[in-house]
């Protein structure tokens, strides 16, 4: 395994240059491959991944726990209703205690900055797997899915329609990172935050990708590769749900805009998904759709990032 990532932090995916992306991408396919044929490295024998759940999950939770666990390694999951946190117990001194217990900390959390802090105190591997501004792991395990679908991801396409939050976010480092064309189609007020723009700008301008903003789906999807979406309503923002599903109708995953795009474009979501709102049934469930081989990939990209970032 390549030395040079041992012993750092993914908080987000501006921490990795495109040769590391590459190395990530490489060790998930080797391991899935593997995988496939019934063989599992023992990469993390010995070693212990905690993970710091502040919300709640499905995928994250899974795949993280399941990928420590066929890399020989053993998972513990911390819910932070269950720890000291809830009654006061500080995020430094929680990662202190972490630090002297476990080998690699994944955390699914509300703000950047609880990552920030356990990165800056635990002494150990910090992964982001998810926060308010990204969520790293989730876009790596896309654009892996991409390249195995496309055979390359440099020069491609890619179209994120919906609100311009933490995936949006990581979805534009990272497939800047890759020499893509990212597009961030959002409704007026949902656009992604300035800071990730500029870097992202930056990122693409430095590995020949593109960085592009737009409020018409029916123009963003024109030539497009790939149509990415998420729920309209993220967590924390349930106040706004009724607000949010009347500004993004126009914004909706479905037959009528695909027909917009290619016609073997193909169509991403993260999941969980609101069928109906976001995306319909008939794309969801439809020949476009690779929503469930994305899901799968969390899976092996997670286990390429614990295998190259523990201890």
């Amino acid at each position: 395994m390549a030395k040079d990532f041992k012993g750092r932090h993914l908080l987000s995916n501006a921490d990795l240059d495109r040769e590391e992306v590459e190395k990530v991408f490489l060790t998930a396919s080797i391991l899935k491959a593997e995988q496939k044929l019934g063989k599992h490295q023992e990469i993390m024998k010995g070693k212990i991944l905690g993970m710091l759940f502040e919300k709640s999950s499905t995928r994250t939770r899974i795949s993280f726990e399941v990928a420590a666990l066929q890399l020989g390694g053993h998972a513990i999951f911390l819910p932070s209703d269950n720890l000291q946190i809830k009654r006061g117990e500080s995020v430094p001194d929680t990662a202190k205690v972490f630090g002297r217990y476990m080998d690699i900390i994944m955390g699914r959390v509300y703000s950047h900055k609880t990552l920030e802090d356990l990165a800056a105190h635990a002494g150990i591997p910090v992964i982001n797997g998810l926060c308010d501004q990204e969520h790293p792991c989730q876009a790596l395990g896309d654009l892996f899915t991409i390249r195995e679908k496309k055979q390359k991801l440099e020069g491609l396409k890619l179209v994120y329609v919906g609100d311009g939050n933490n995936v949006c976010h990581s979805l534009m480092l990272a497939g800047a990172i890759c020499g893509m064309k990212v597009v961030a189609c959002t409704p007026e007020g949902y656009e992604p935050k300035a800071n990730f723009v500029k870097k992202a700008k930056e990122l693409a301008k430095l590995y020949g990708g593109e960085i592009v903003l737009e409020k018409d789906p029916n123009k963003a999807v024109v030539d497009a590769d790939v149509i990415y979406t998420d729920v309209w309503t993220s967590m924390g923002d349930e106040g706004q749900e009724k607000v949010r599903k009347a500004k993004f109708q126009p914004y909706q995953i479905n037959g009528k805009l695909l027909k917009h795009a290619k016609p073997d474009v193909m169509v991403m979501h993260c999941l969980p998904a609101h069928r109906g709102e976001e995306i319909t049934d008939e794309v969801m469930d439809g020949p476009n759709s690779i929503v469930f081989d994305q899901a799968e990939n969390r899976l092996h990209i997670q286990k390429a990032i614990l295998a190259l970032f523990s201890w």
